[in-house]
């Protein structure tokens, strides 16, 4: 098991905002998996569901206390891949009412599903790291 970092390894960020920002994760973890696991998509469940919908909701209420600090680019990861996953839906609803575009959705919403998975996963892992993640 791997020991807690001390406070001075978190790069002035109170430890407590780490922990939350991995609380803010393990939310959209857990949509993720709804998505994998029930009827609906991995997008749906993680736009529309109560764990990612919670999940935003505590990133805009804390998101003042970590400007200019390297959790920052956390929240604005996490805030971007629910705003970005909700526009790619808008996008699968227009082209699955056409006949002509449902294939098209159909790959839409699968590729949709892998990169809500990777940012997901790719952001958990920098925090872990205590690193700010990219972009």
């Amino acid at each position: 098991m791997q020991e807690p970092l001390p406070v001075d390894d978190l790069k002035g960020v109170r430890l407590s905002l780490v922990q939350y920002t991995h609380f803010i994760y393990g939310l959209h973890a857990i949509a993720v998996l709804i998505g994998v696991t029930s009827a609906a998509t991995v997008a749906g469940g993680f736009v529309f569901g109560l764990p990612s919908l919670l999940a935003v909701f505590l990133n805009y209420l804390k998101r003042g206390e970590v400007n200019g600090t390297w959790l920052e680019s956390h929240f604005r990861w996490q805030i971007r891949t629910f705003w970005f996953t909700f526009l790619w839906l808008v996008v699968y609803g227009l082209l699955i009412i056409t006949i002509i575009g449902i294939p098209i959705a159909w790959i839409l919403i699968a590729l949709l599903g892998l990169w809500v998975g990777y940012r997901v996963i790719r952001g958990w892992v920098a925090l872990n790291g205590v690193r700010p993640v990219g972009e």
